[in-house]
């Protein structure tokens, strides 16, 4: 896999007047973010982070010393390297490795791009974007979804809409 930035929580805010701030958290939420002290290349690094009790975090960063400052960051996503990801399992992937990936058929015909993938409890939905703009789900199922590499995603025509 390439070694590109993966985003694990976004700064919502800033969280009282000492330069803390809100984050809003994704994978794996605070148990994900806890083994990462340097962000985005560098930039950023936790010095402390606990729950808010409400399903994201406060963080205190080195760098941000006031109120100010950590408003300042409000929309910043916090990424770490690719690399800097736990290795996975066999039958295991990051939904950001799929995203941005072209979708095609199994007859080499492009469909469009991963743009989402989503989980609303039963299995990952794949979510791909035709060139006309238009979308459409797909299961990441085996009958649905018959493969995926670095370079594609090949989706059973059976399944386009």
């Amino acid at each position: 896999m390439q070694d590109k930035p993966v985003t694990l929580a976004a700064i919502a805010g800033a969280h009282g007047v000492a330069g803390e701030v809100r984050l809003k958290l994704f994978g794996e939420g605070l148990e994900g973010l806890r083994p990462h002290k340097s962000f985005n290349e560098g930039t950023l690094t936790l010095s402390k982070v606990r729950s808010d009790n409400k399903g994201g975090a406060v963080a205190r960063f080195a760098e941000v010393a006031d109120r100010t400052a950590a408003e300042s960051l409000r929309g910043t996503a916090l990424t770490v390297p690719r690399s800097a990801l736990p290795a996975l399992e066999e039958g295991e992937f990051y939904h950001s490795d799929l995203l941005g990936l072209p979708a095609m058929t199994d007859t080499g015909d492009e469909v469009g791009r991963v743009c989402a993938v989503e989980n609303f409890g039963a299995t990952d939905i794949v979510e791909i974007e035709k060139p006309d703009g238009k979308k459409f789900m797909v299961p990441l199922t085996e009958q649905a979804v018959r493969s995926w590499d670095d370079e594609k995603l090949t989706l059973n025509p059976d399944f386009l809409e």
